[in-house]
């Protein structure tokens, strides 16, 4: 089942309402990142282009802002994406 935003807060554990608001603070950065993205791929318009792939990076910082701060209230989510890591490195024979 997919994530239900806005939350039913009711359900929620008190203890997790910031992690989960950051969560679905950042699937709203990368959708805006795909949208934007997307759109300047459709355009011929290159004053539109830029725009857009500049407005698409600034997303992508406001990623990075919210995932910084889940990962200083969710230590089992900095363990496994750093399992996630080495598991890619184990697949690829890269670090």
């Amino acid at each position: 089942m997919l994530s239900c935003i806005p939350f039913a807060l009711d359900k929620l554990n008190k203890d997790d309402i910031d992690k989960e608001l950051m969560r679905a603070a950042i699937i709203a950065e990368l959708d805006a990142i795909n949208l934007y993205e997307q759109m300047a791929g459709l355009t011929k318009n290159k004053q539109l282009k830029a725009i857009l792939l500049e407005v698409a990076k600034e997303e992508k910082t406001h990623v990075g802002e919210f995932q910084t701060l889940l990962l200083r209230l969710d230590k089992e989510q900095v363990k496994e994406l750093e399992n996630g890591k080495l598991e890619v490195e184990e697949h690829t024979g890269k670090k």
